[in-house]
C-alpha cells in the first residue's frame, strides 16, 4: 500500500483531536457520525472508515448482533449446522 501525501497538516487541539477536510471526508466517503476505525502501523496512524464485518470470516454482508458481537448468516449456518 503505497502513501499518497495530501499535502494537509493539521494541529491537535489540547484534547488531541484534529478535523479531516471535507474534501478528504468527501473523497472517502465519511460522513458526519460514520465510525472511523484506528489502526498503528510501525510509525503510522492509520484511519479507516468502519465496515462491520462477522468476526468468524470479515464478511460485512448479511451481519446480525450476538452479544455484542457481529456474525453473518452463512457463520451462524454452519456453527448450526443449517443451511444458509
Amino acid at each position: 500500500m503505497a502513501m499518497k501525501s495530501t499535502g494537509v497538516v493539521r494541529q491537535l487541539d489540547p484534547l488531541g483531536r484534529i478535523v479531516l477536510p471535507i474534501e478528504l471526508r468527501r473523497t472517502m466517503d465519511i460522513a458526519v457520525k460514520d465510525m472511523v476505525e484506528i489502526f498503528v502501523e510501525d510509525d503510522r496512524i492509520i484511519l479507516k472508515k468502519y465496515h462491520p464485518a462477522c468476526i468468524f470470516c470479515g464478511d460485512g454482508r448479511d451481519v446480525s448482533p450476538y452479544k455484542g458481537k457481529l456474525i453473518c448468516k452463512a457463520c451462524i449456518a454452519e456453527i448450526t449446522g443449517q443451511k444458509a
